[in-house]
Formats: C-alpha cells, sequence, structure tokens
C-alpha cells in the first residue's frame, strides 16, 4: 500500500485569480484554437469544446447544432453503418466529428468499412478523420496494444484515446500512436465509478499533471468529465486542457433525442440502463458503474452553447489572455474552502 501525501483538486476546490487587463469588449478574445495532430501532423482549428460520446448527448442532431459554432463532437458508438455513411457523405459534418469505438477486432473492421465508404482507400492531405478509442480502463496493457493497431490501420488520422488520469499512461497512449489522451475516471455525474469501485482521480490535478506530460511530448490532452457550469470549462482550460468534453451540460437538450414526456433521459454508459439497450444486458460479473436520471427539457442547445461561449470570453477578459491557448499561462489557482465555495455558487 501507498499513500500519496500531496492534496489532489477538482474544480470546485479552486478559483482563478483576475489579472490586469487591457481589453474594453469580450468580443476582442479569440476561443478559437488552431492544432497540429502529434502523428498525423494534420492542422485543424476549431472551439475545442467535444460532446461526450454518450448516446443521450452525442447524436447527429447535436453534432450538426455543434458544427455551427466550430464546437466537436464524439459520435456515440452505436449508429449503424448506413446510418453513418449518409451523415458522413456530407462532407462538411467531418471537420469537427470524432467516430467512436471502443477496443475490439469488431468494432475496427467496422471502421475500417466506414472510412472505405467515405473516403474510398486512403485519405487526402486535406481530409480529417477523427477517431474516438473509448473504454472506461485505459490502463489495460490489451488497450495500448490496440493503440498501436488502430495507428498503423489508420496512419492519416487524428486519433484520441482514454481514458487515464496520470502521466505515465498518457506518456504511453501517446506514444503508442494517440495524437490526444482523453482524461478522467469518475468524474462524470452520472459515472459512479468512484463509488463503485473506490477508484478515481480529482478532476482538476488528472489535468494539470497529464496535461505536462502530454505537452512535452508535442501531444494533447482532453478532460472528460467533472464540468457542471462554464467556469468549471475555464477551469479546466486554466490547467491545460487542450479539449474539454462535456456530457451532463449538455444533456437534456432537444438535440439529444431523447425526451420522455416533460423530461429527458441522461444515463451513463456503464450503467444498467445501457448495458440493457446495447448489450443486451449486464453480464452478472460486471457491476453497474453509472446511473440514469432524467432531467427538465431544456430546449434547443444554442443557448447552452452560447452561455459556455461567454462565460469563456468573460474569463479570458479577466485574465487578459487574448487566445485561447494563453489562458493557461495567465491562470493562477487558489484555494477555497468548498463548503463556502458550494455557498457562494462556486
Amino acid at each position: 500500500m501507498l499513500l500519496e501525501p500531496d492534496v489532489k483538486l477538482d474544480f470546485q476546490d479552486v478559483l482563478i485569480v483576475p489579472k490586469r487587463s487591457s481589453f474594453s469588449s469580450r468580443s476582442q478574445v479569440n476561443i478559437t484554437r488552431e492544432f497540429v495532430s502529434l502523428h498525423a501532423q494534420k492542422k485543424f482549428s476549431c472551439t475545442p469544446i467535444i460532446s461526450a460520446n454518450m448516446t443521450t448527448v452525442s447524436t447527429f442532431d447535436m453534432a450538426c447544432a455543434l458544427e455551427k459554432h466550430d464546437w466537436m463532437t464524439a459520435l456515440h458508438k452505436f449508429y449503424s453503418l448506413k446510418e453513418l455513411v449518409d451523415f458522413g457523405m456530407q462532407y462538411e459534418h467531418l471537420k469537427h466529428t470524432f467516430f467512436t469505438i471502443g477496443a475490439t477486432e469488431r468494432e475496427l473492421n467496422f471502421l475500417k468499412k466506414f472510412k472505405k465508404e467515405i473516403y474510398g482507400k486512403s485519405i487526402g492531405p486535406e481530409d480529417l478523420f477523427f477517431i474516438c478509442l473509448d473504454v472506461a480502463n485505459g490502463y489495460l496493457k490489451s488497450f495500448a496494444e490496440f493503440v498501436k493497431k488502430v495507428r498503423r490501420t489508420f496512419p492519416e488520422s487524428i486519433i484520441m484515446a482514454g481514458n487515464v488520469v496520470t502521466k505515465d499512461m498518457t506518456y504511453q497512449l501517446l506514444d503508442c500512436g494517440a495524437d490526444i489522451v482523453k482524461v478522467g475516471i469518475g468524474p462524470g455525474s452520472v459515472c459512479q465509478t468512484r463509488k463503485i469501485t473506490g477508484v478515481g482521480y480529482p478532476q482538476l490535478s488528472a489535468i494539470i499533471e497529464t496535461a505536462d506530460a502530454a505537452h512535452n511530448r508535442g501531444g494533447l490532452i482532453c478532460g472528460d468529465g467533472g464540468c457542471v457550469c462554464p467556469g468549471d470549462v475555464v477551469k479546466a482550460f486554466g490547467g491545460g486542457a487542450d479539449f474539454v468534453m462535456l456530457g451532463g451540460m449538455l444533456a437534456g437538450h432537444d438535440e439529444c433525442n431523447c425526451k420522455i414526456d416533460n423530461c429527458s433521459k441522461f444515463y451513463g454508459m456503464s450503467s444498467s440502463e445501457a448495458m440493457e439497450k446495447h448489450y443486451g444486458g449486464k453480464a452478472n460479473y460486471r457491476a453497474s458503474e453509472g446511473k440514469c436520471v432524467t432531467i427538465p427539457n431544456r430546449g434547443p442547445v444554442e443557448n447552452t452553447i452560447n452561455e459556455i461561449n461567454g462565460g469563456l470570453r468573460s474569463a479570458m477578459t479577466y485574465l487578459g489572455a487574448p487566445r485561447l491557448k494563453d489562458v493557461p499561462k495567465s491562470t493562477t489557482f487558489i484555494r477555497v474552502n468548498r463548503q463556502l465555495n458550494n455557498m457562494f455558487g462556486g
């Protein structure tokens, strides 16, 4: 048994200190970023917020809504080949869309068929093909080997892989072929991994530490989970996240296509509901590490996008950061009393 003495932090444990700024308007800051992928050396730009690859969030309708704001989508992996091809044939949808698979040969073969339908045998230098390799436990040796295999199969693609929360596995996944490492174990609002297994890592510290590792290698990270308000998104970027993935903050909108009367269903992908719907039930050797909740219908996602973008722009003016890339350099976190922070809406 080992015990790390250092305190680890979640978003609610900190606030960001304002700095002198010369801005006169929130419109003067730039919330888009340009990236070059580590392995494929592909250039792309976006507002680096990604909808989580959950069936109750990342639908085709959500992808179309987010595309208008240059946000990204990690589509859930339960669409049929025909559905994905019909969507993908509209080229503008491919600019900011990750296609998600797990870590099985069946899913890899499915992705090969999809890519062949869209691009033929190869992808040109101007084409973008984003792949999200998503498993609950990115620490399995078999997953690292799978990342290597996907990189060999799709050498020209931009690959995001996870989830992990530590420097050592960030290095390993980047070395195996990932361009972006997905970071987070247990912080999501409908994830119960921490309760069921006792395993996890406070999300802000995970972002800070893995970002430091990834940037030393020329790679990128995506903070996945734990954001419940626009200020948390800002804190994730302030901690060094290159991308921030949102589930609960985007759930319940019209584009999620999961309305029940006046409410919407939202469940974790390791919940009993997800396993029943997509895998024919929960195997008796597994525990449910997610939950299902109903939330009020929230209307079109447009208002939430504008609120998050507005909060991000406002924070950048408080920090004197003209570009999103400058936010970590301008961020000083202070620890706060969590009870008082919650009391005053932090």
